[in-house]
């Protein structure tokens, strides 16, 4: 049996009996939106300013991540805020809401012995591992005759972003 809730209204010299029903009002929920501690996932494709694919979703599982946790980069994130099940945007980053500009005290100068023969190629991507064993990407920006310039800056660093998102699932935090 649904509750009904029963007034009068005086309108215009006429006194009105209305009923309405309240259960509807208090049961329905109102729709699930991004926001923090939300589980989001959404499938992407994320391409360059001169829309090469840099990676995609697309044949793979949707990517998944807590929203207010910092686990995918702040533009985005700031993005998705508020957007629902099935919503779907593009969203530009520019690199200091991305991976950062490009920081010059990221290169480094290293010994060419230190590297494999076949890594002496600028551009040449290797991992290096970082202080708490991490795999940290670096990039070959330029041989000397007995050193190399090692990039350690994101291979994303200094780029502009361009996302298409479209939300898949969104679960509340328990």
């Amino acid at each position: 049996m649904r509750p009904i809730q029963s007034f009068l209204l005086a309108f215009a010299g006429a006194i009105l009996f209305v009923n309405y029903d309240v259960s509807a009002q208090t049961t329905a929920k109102p729709a699930t939106v991004i926001q923090m501690g939300s589980l989001v996932a959404f499938d992407y494709t994320l391409t360059d300013e001169s829309g090469n694919v840099i990676d995609t979703s697309k044949g793979k599982q949707p990517m998944h991540y807590v929203h207010g946790k910092g686990e995918i980069i702040p533009g985005l994130e700031k993005e998705m805020a508020g957007m629902s099940v099935g919503g779907e945007k593009k969203v530009t980053v520019k690199p200091e809401e991305g991976y950062g500009p490009v920081d010059p005290r990221a290169f480094q100068e290293v010994p060419k012995d230190k590297l494999p023969p076949d890594a002496l190629k600028v551009g040449a991507m290797l991992t290096a591992t970082g202080p708490q064993g991490q795999a940290i990407p670096v990039r070959v920006h330029e041989i000397k005759e007995s050193t190399v310039i090692m990039d350690f800056n994101h291979p994303l660093a200094g780029k502009t972003l361009l996302f298409d998102i479209k939300i898949t699932e969104i679960k509340t935090a328990e």
